[in-house]
């Protein structure tokens, strides 16, 4: 007895599998863009860089502004590192701010930290395009990063954040 095979069925199956062929090709698209996301190298800085207990050691001593570049929610949330001051990056006057922090030499020591070391090597690397000299990346943020374990767990002291702060 000869098998019919119905066209029809065939060609159903065949258009289901190539929707299953096409949504696992995009889940797999998916999966790397966020792995990619997650696992990009943070952005080199040229500069110096301290680790989160030299940034403390050094700006408790006042041989280096810390500056705490987070957004105020941040702050609110895990308190700012003991000797930082806080200014949010995307402020308008932000070279202001940071003059009256820092003062106007732009050769003095200047640290900046975030939360897991991109946005304050991005802005380092700004800074030193900018003209100034001496800045120094804290790769490890406060939450830490591939640099290193963070303010956080490294139980440095943090003090908490208030509004009149930033």
């Amino acid at each position: 007895m000869a098998t019919v095979i119905n066209m029809t069925s065939y060609a159903g199956i065949t258009q289901i599998l190539t929707v299953r062929r096409l949504l696992l090709a995009a889940a797999v698209f998916l999966a790397a863009v966020v792995a990619f996301g997650f696992l990009a190298p943070r952005p080199s800085y040229s500069g110096g860089t301290l680790t989160v207990a030299e940034a403390h050691q050094q700006a408790e001593s006042g041989a280096v502004t810390l500056v705490d570049i987070r957004r105020p929610d941040e702050w609110k949330r895990t308190g700012i590192g003991a000797g930082a001051v806080t200014i949010d990056m995307r402020r308008e006057d932000f070279l202001v701010a940071l003059a009256e922090a820092a003062g106007p030499d732009r050769s003095a020591p200047i640290a900046l930290i975030c939360a897991r070391g991109v946005r304050s090597a991005r802005l380092s690397q700004a800074l030193t395009n900018a003209g100034y000299t001496n800045i120094i990346d804290v790769p490890e943020g406060m939450l830490g990063s591939s640099a290193g374990p963070g303010w956080l767990k490294s139980n440095l002291p943090t003090r908490p954040f208030e509004e009149a702060q930033s």
